[in-house]
């Protein structure tokens, strides 16, 4: 159960019986790509639109993974995490289709639209400043206090092995479809996507090199590959990005990182509406800002990749109108 057994480092095993796990719960999203856009680009790119994912994000994946290993007086008791919007919205969504009662402790400068929808999915959701409150003190202390289990946002097994069935679905259907990926990208806060992705790609699809891509501002997975131990971000960055400002790599999804991970990208704002107006207007998808960084990452870069496949994650598209509207303006200048 994940109080117990969720701190071991997971492997490939744990993503294959996540799939299994996740079969009818979490949907299969597709892997799209624009002619017009591979054209002007000068090599492939295919998104997986994981935007169309339940909750609209990825997140849904490890939460449900997760929520539903809970033993039944851990049910019986509920759940707290805390989480600028995405995963907040996943717990929720997996602990109401598990009947399980789940607390939410959220910033209250998170986007509109993701403090909604995690009341809707009937959470208690705990409003916290993020520049004067520290959200792990207080989901602990909530845990401690009301019986609850924490489901934290990344550094957990089966949340990372959750999430790394979007890699087992992208090597199972470029195989199937005969195209070999030359690097995959993925968005990056505290690493429980690309590390569970880098996992089933690293077994799936060996060939494949894996980089996470992060807000300037943000970069501390990149930093900290590079010295060889986990760094910090400074204080001050841009909080476009909102999904993405992990204050510093996951234990667990670091170890995994500093094995799996060819590389890191750093993207600026412009990059990231540019990223957003793009994916509108060739993929026809929403696509938040913290989702698009994988995108603006491999647009920002577009000559390394000439004659290549490369594969990008789109993680999640809750998005407040007027961030996208902006988006929108300043992306097609």
């Amino acid at each position: 159960m994940p109080s117990s057994a969720s701190s071991e480092i997971p492997v490939f095993d744990d993503v294959k019986d996540a799939a299994g796990r996740l079969a009818g719960r979490a949907l299969p999203t597709p892997l799209v790509e624009s002619a017009l856009l591979n054209d002007a680009l000068c090599f492939r790119l295919l998104v997986k639109a994981e935007v169309l994912q339940r909750t609209g994000s990825f997140k849904f994946r490890g939460a449900y993974n997760c929520v539903s290993r809970l033993s039944e007086d851990e049910r019986r008791r509920g759940v707290v995490t805390y989480s600028s919007g995405n995963h907040a919205q996943g717990v929720a969504a997996a602990a109401q289709a598990l009947g399980v009662a789940a607390t939410i402790v959220m910033p209250k400068d998170a986007p509109a639209v993701k403090i909604a929808n995690t009341r809707a999915y009937g959470a208690d959701v705990v409003l916290y400043d993020r520049r004067t409150e520290n959200r792990e003190a207080m989901g602990a202390k909530l845990a401690a206090e009301r019986g609850l289990t924490l489901i934290k946002p990344y550094d957990d097994r089966y949340i990372i092995s959750g999430q790394g069935t979007i890699g087992l679905e992208v090597a199972g259907e470029t195989r199937a479809r005969g195209i070999v990926i030359d690097a995959m990208i993925v968005p990056c806060g505290g690493g429980g996507l690309i590390s569970g992705c880098a996992l089933a790609i690293a077994n799936e699809s060996p060939g494949t090199k894996v980089y996470a891509a992060e807000p300037k501002g943000w970069d501390d997975t990149g930093r900290s590959l590079k010295a060889g131990t986990r760094l910090s971000n400074p204080p001050g960055g841009s909080l476009l990005c909102d999904a993405l400002l992990a204050p510093t790599p996951g234990e667990m999804t670091f170890v995994l990182n500093s094995r799996l991970l060819a590389g890191a990208f750093v993207v600026d704002d412009a990059a990231v509406y540019k990223a957003m107006a793009t994916a509108f207007k060739h993929l026809k998808l929403v696509v938040e800002p913290g989702g698009a960084v994988a995108l603006a990452a491999v647009l920002t870069t577009a000559a390394e990749w000439r004659g290549k496949t490369v594969c990008v994650v789109c993680s999640g598209g809750n998005v407040d109108a007027d961030v996208f509207k902006t988006a929108l303006a300043h992306g097609n200048e």
